[in-house]
């Protein structure tokens, strides 16, 4: 009997890629694996999850414990080696986005500032509002998906207008789905949209040169190495490993 990892297939058809998992996860179940653990970087259909407790279940989906991972740790490494934050600021592109953004900027002492999204109708964006300030400074733009980028493309036009020097985009998964390449190559405010690869992008990468990828493989594998050895999980939560 052995512990069985498995690293759920990449992104297609999300009904497919769901069910191959599934069927995997049976086929150790029958062949008597001791325990299972199933790496899943982007789930499925969570746009909305939220979880506050580290070890509680995703409300409706588990029955078995969870560890949800934070891409904060790797993208704080990531603004520190690579960004000026003496001439930074942390930028909410909505109001939804504030307790993520403020965590990063508090962690890194960097001030902050929310765009307000002003509705015309539902699922239109007729103005946008910037609260805080931005001028002459690099606007961090944080979010935890990039679809089809719209709503980045107005925010960075927004924080271009009120003075930023420049933008960049910071998201944990990058779908990029529809005419979000043709939406990032189309924006001039936009520098990159730096995203984790727990999405490939190999092949958008190559079509839009702004997109770059942070690779979260060390904390997904430090996570199963202590998953293993029935180590605390917790760690990587406020940390990233060294690759």
């Amino acid at each position: 009997m052995v512990d069985q990892i498995l690293q759920s297939p990449a992104p297609g058809d999300i009904n497919d890629g769901l069910m191959e998992l599934l069927i995997m996860i049976r086929a150790c179940k029958t062949a008597s694996a001791r325990r299972i653990t199933a790496v899943i970087p982007q789930y499925p259909y969570a746009r909305q999850d939220k979880k506050d407790k580290s070890r509680a279940p995703i409300t409706g989906f588990f029955s078995v414990p969870v560890d949800n991972l934070y891409a904060e740790p790797s993208t704080l490494r990531w603004i520190q080696e690579h960004l000026d934050v003496t001439k930074a600021v942390i930028v909410s592109p909505d109001a939804g986005g504030v307790k993520r953004a403020t965590a990063i900027a508090d962690k890194i002492d960097l001030p902050f500032a929310l765009i307000h999204k002003e509705r015309s109708q539902p699922g239109t964006v007729s103005r946008m509002t910037l609260v805080g300030e931005v001028r002459s400074k690099t606007a961090i733009l944080v979010d935890d998906m990039a679809d089809t980028c719209g709503t980045l493309v107005k925010a960075a036009n927004t924080l271009l207008e009120h003075g930023a020097s420049d933008v960049v985009a910071l998201v944990t998964h990058g779908i990029f789905s529809g005419k979000a390449i043709e939406n990032v190559m189309g924006c001039d405010a936009l520098s990159e949209v730096i995203a984790t690869n727990t999405v490939p992008l190999e092949e958008k990468a190559r079509a839009c040169g702004k997109i770059r990828q942070i690779d979260i493989s060390p904390t997904l594998a430090e996570a199963c190495r202590r998953t293993h050895n029935g180590e605390s999980v917790s760690y990587l939560f406020a940390h990233a490993p060294v690759e």
